[in-house]
């Protein structure tokens, strides 16, 4: 494999930084070399590093020409461009040598230029042309793809890679109060310093650092603040430190060189930017085991988690981030732990070594993509169901498989179908059709190589026969244009209107190489309609494997409607069907039993944010008792973290029991739907009771045994595990029909 880089020359920072770790570590192992447009700081420290570099300094027409006879008497098979000029010039050789061009996108390219309008039009203008003729991009976080997605690109062709540092080097420095003197800065033995390196740039945003300080400062006399950086904010700044009265206690260092013995004077790292990808400042400071406040921007989390591995403040708060600041100052134990924390996680996660293999397993995947489409291969899913309908179940269901086939192979393209393709994108960074786009749909399925009929109950004619109608047709013509087709982790039926039962029959014998279902009763109807052609097993729902938010994102959760993490809940989860006005008043007599009898607090989440929110409303006009109402829209980890918290969750809606099943919450099911009763029963949970035959008594008792039975719940443990263990048989099959 030989792979030419083409940038600038001109470049600082982290994108620099990043080129020369990586060029470093893949010329280990490929024929790779960097071609400079420029002389300077950038190539004499590649060339220095081992690098294979080319300055090519001359006119763009020369250089096109001179790149052009490189990239063919080489025999070079990919363009691998960085920065504005450098993706510019790849772009104009795309079509000329003929092998295709990826990109790395360091930083948002709408802030590359803030406060520079001019440059923004001119080399913004080209940069945008230039990374729209890309065939694949590469962003430096999964914001930062996400950021892409956002703005048109196509998910499948954009991969995602971090930045890495070497730990190999340990950075040390052995007086740190002459160093710190002899940047400028009045410290001592007592004093805790607090650094930034940054460029001084609006986006960088030292400003909310300079107004943090200064608030942590009159707390913490012994505080100190040393930025390492130049740029055109600089005299701002330093004005603003005289303004607020620390002048005496800010050091402005201008660039520094080494940057190891920089991190290791201080005691506090901090990051403060408006928009980040994944930046350096962090991995190397966490590489000198520093304490770090950093804003909440781009891939930042992905490395610090709140109160675990640093502290995060929402960009431009700087009265939160001197409260961190001063908590820090006033703890070295908590700067220790907190410091050794980021250190074990950077490591293992961000090493120089991982951003290297995981950028030649790019370059693998791209050679291998384009080879199957000179050689009419095919690649990739499309996975099809109720998305983009605003149920957060169907869309869990979309979340898990997507996690499953990333599993079988992280870089497979997908598309999924949807109602909103849009939201779709960006929720699960897939690509996404609208779901009654047949041409597009058509075109696709031409190229990939699996068709999944993805979960649910999409086999049934109770709520529409033509929604069944048209996942039959999508079933038959994902076979018929060369796909293999499976149905994964399902539900069937019921088929309530005979007249199609014909036509299921005819299209799943015909059409299906395999059915996983998530319970027994599907099975049941699948022999009962004379499936026999697809091989049929059954597994469980797909859903069952999310994993649950993080305590410290539920407790947010919970504290935003007023609700103490450590309470006792019972939560409630209705959906408006045939009837539901008069079973309204039941669903309030049990509110008002579990608030008043069992001293609980009532809890409304909304799992179809506008059908249930209508239930809901109409139950909360019977009851005595104020319930609280989750009524914001949550993504499914933080739907499974608040249910969690419950003791006992009642629902109508089959997602609701499915996710608090997955937390061994204990289970009251209202079934208006054979579906809600087939899950209970795969679960071993008897407290069940029929829609149609709902009473007040009945519903209250339930609720009261299952409030009893949440502190011994090893055996729903066990069954949950038990169905989880079973859900491994979706992704088994998709693999096998993958060839994978």
């Amino acid at each position: 494999m030989k792979v030419i880089h083409l940038i600038s020359g001109g470049d600082t920072g982290g994108a620099k930084t990043h080129i020369h770790y990586l060029l470093s570590g893949i010329c280990k192992e490929i024929d790779a070399v960097l071609v400079c447009f420029m002389r300077g700081e950038f190539s004499e420290e590649a060339e220095a590093l081992g690098i294979p570099t080319v300055i090519m300094d001359g006119n763009i027409l020369s250089t096109i020409r001179q790149l052009k006879a490189m990239i063919k008497d080489g025999g070079y098979d990919i363009i691998h461009s960085h920065g504005a000029r450098g993706n510019f010039i790849a772009s104009l050789l795309k079509r000329s040598c003929g092998i295709p061009v990826v990109t790395t996108v360091h930083s948002d390219p709408k802030l590359d230029y803030l406060g520079r309008p001019l440059a923004g039009l001119v080399y913004g203008t080209l940069n945008s042309y230039a990374l729209h003729r890309s065939d694949y991009l590469v962003g430096v976080s999964d914001s930062m793809r996400s950021l892409l997605i956002e703005r048109g690109f196509p998910p499948n062709e954009i991969f995602t890679i971090y930045n890495g540092v070497d730990f190999s080097v340990e950075p040390e420095n052995d007086d740190r109060i002459a160093y710190l003197r002899g940047l400028g800065l009045d410290a001592d033995k007592e004093s805790v310093v607090v650094g930034i390196a940054a460029r001084l740039d609006p986006v960088k945003d030292v400003a909310t650092l300079i107004k943090g300080f200064a608030e942590a400062e009159k707390t913490c006399p012994m505080l100190r603040l040393v930025i390492a950086g130049d740029g055109a904010e600089l005299e701002n700044l330093k004005a603003l430190s005289n303004e607020l009265g620390v002048s005496e206690k800010v050091c402005f260092a201008g660039w520094v060189s080494d940057i190891n013995s920089f991190f290791a004077a201080l005691d506090i790292n901090t990051l403060t930017s408006l928009s980040e990808t994944f930046p350096y400042a962090l991995t190397e400071g966490a590489r000198a085991r520093l304490a770090t406040v950093s804003s909440r921007v781009g891939g930042v989390p992905k490395l610090i988690r709140d109160g675990e591995t640093g502290f995060l403040f929402p960009a431009g708060d700087y009265s939160a981030l001197g409260e961190k600041l001063a908590e820090l100052a006033q703890s070295a134990e908590l700067r220790k732990k907190l410091g050794t924390a980021l250190y074990d996680k950077a490591k293992s996660e961000f090493s120089v070594e991982a951003t290297t293999k995981r950028q030649l397993d790019i370059y693998a995947e791209v050679l291998s993509r384009e080879g199957l489409r000179k050689n009419g291969g095919r690649e990739g899913v499309v996975i099809c169901g109720a998305y983009g309908m605003g149920n957060a179940g169907d869309d869990a269901i979309l979340e898990a498989i997507v996690g499953e086939m990333r599993q079988i192979d992280p870089f497979m393209p997908i598309t999924a179908l949807s109602r909103k393709p849009k939201e779709t994108r960006m929720k699960y960074g897939v690509d996404s059709l609208h779901m009654f786009n047949i041409m597009a749909f058509r075109r696709v399925m031409k190229r990939t190589k699996l068709y999944l009929s993805g979960g649910g109950s999409l086999i049934q004619n109770v709520t529409s026969r033509r929604s069944l109608w048209y996942y039959l047709y999508t079933i038959s013509t994902a076979k018929k244009l060369g796909n293999a087709v499976m149905m994964y982790g399902c539900g069937i039926g019921p088929i309530v209107d005979k007249r199609d039962e014909e036509r299921v029959r005819q299209i799943l014998n015909s059409y299906v190489d395999v059915i996983t279902l998530r319970e027994n009763f599907s099975l049941t109807e699948l022999e009962y309609l004379g499936i026999n052609g697809p091989k049929l097993f059954v597994s469980s729902d797909p859903a069952l494997t999310l994993p649950c938010a993080s305590a410290d994102r539920i407790d947010m959760e919970l504290r935003k409607y007023w609700l103490n993490p450590d309470g006792a809940y019972v939560c409630f989860s209705v959906r408006d069907w045939a009837g539901f006005e008069q079973k309204a008043p039941i669903f309030a007599e049990a509110v008002d039993f579990v608030f008043e009898e069992l001293n609980l607090i009532p809890v409304f989440i909304l799992i179809n944010h506008e059908e249930d929110g209508r239930a809901t409303d109409t139950v909360s006009r019977y009851m005595r008792t104020k319930a609280v109402i989750i009524d914001e829209p949550m993504d499914p980890s933080l739907t499974i973290g608040v249910l969690s918290r419950m003791r006992t969750v009642v629902s109508m809606r089959l997602h609701g029991l499915i996710f608090a099943a997955s937390q061994g919450v204990p289970l009251v099911g209202v079934s208006y739907d054979p579906k809600v009763t087939a899950f209970l029963d795969s679960v071993g949970e008897e407290l069940c009771l029929q829609f149609e035959d709902l009473t007040a008594e009945s519903l209250k008792t339930m609720i009261e045994k299952a409030v009893l039975k949440y502190e011994n719940n090893e055996e729903r443990k066990k069954s949950i595990e038990r169905l989880i263990s079973a859900e491994a048989l979706n992704s088994e099959w998709a693999k096998k029909l993958l060839g994978k």
